[in-house]
């Protein structure tokens, strides 16, 4: 009997002893522990792919599907960690056997998952801090090749009134956002203005000193015509004394 027999299995018979749900649950075991192994996957599913596929049962802080390090194909097998380990119970019986491009894919729990073995040679040579705490830890140092965010999703397990309070904030937020902007806009469309308004006065103080120059080249000019007519009226009249 495959894994995925098996768990289907189980599962109905803790439906019908009513064990499910219960600490007497076989998923109590893995009850601290919020990944999953996805495997049988077919190739060609990129890790966008799982995550639309996972996502309905919870919201999905991380995922490393195994590639190979020379040609970063797939391998058909990933790991996935769900915000709230209750979320890898709704995976785990409901996706396994579910067929996915004429492939069953099996999703079972990882009690102790372990790092991929480029970032266990990193911990072991102390060349990086401790790696568990943050989304995307299975592509450090990997160029992605979308900016696809995981940060996505709806807690299935919030209450409708913690849904109700949660929009309430998303909108709050997207309105502080909006004002932000607008206040923003109005602050460059005033500084747009006050520069405007600087650069007239510049011109209009540059045209007043044009003609201020002009005004003052124009008077030295007639002061000079006159002090020059002066002296013709004087030379005039000396020779005119002489002659008499």
């Amino acid at each position: 009997m495959n894994v995925i027999a098996e768990i289907v299995r189980i599962n109905e018979l803790e439906l019908q002893n009513g064990s499910a749900n219960t600490s007497a649950s076989w998923h109590a075991k893995y009850a601290d522990s919020a990944w999953v192994y996805i495997g049988n996957l077919p190739i060609a599913l990129t890790e966008g792919d799982v995550i639309c596929i996972m996502s309905q049962f919870g919201e999905i802080e991380d995922i490393n599907l195994v590639r190979n390090d020379d040609d970063g194909k797939s391998k058909g097998f990933a790991f996935l960690k769900y915000e709230d380990a209750r979320s890898c119970v709704l995976a785990v019986d409901n996706v396994s056997g579910s067929k996915v491009l004429g492939r069953s894919i099996r999703v079972d729990h990882v009690e102790q998952y372990r790092l991929p073995k480029h970032l266990q040679e990193k911990e072991e040579e102390g060349n990086t801090a401790p790696i568990m705490s943050g989304a995307g830890h299975a592509y450090v140092d990997k160029e992605l090749g979308s900016s696809f965010n995981i940060h996505k999703g709806q807690d299935l397990f919030m209450s409708p009134r913690e849904v109700m309070q949660r929009e309430e904030m998303d909108r709050a937020k997207e309105a502080k956002l909006e004002r932000k902007a607008e206040r923003d806009k109005k602050r460059r469309e005033n500084e747009e203005r006050r520069e405007r308004k600087e650069e007239r006065k510049r011109k209009h103080r540059s045209k007043k000193i044009k003609r201020d120059d002009n005004k003052s080249s124009d008077s030295d000019n007639d002061s000079d015509e006159d002090q020059s007519s002066s002296h013709r009226q004087d030379k005039k009249r000396r020779e005119h004394r002489k002659k008499h």
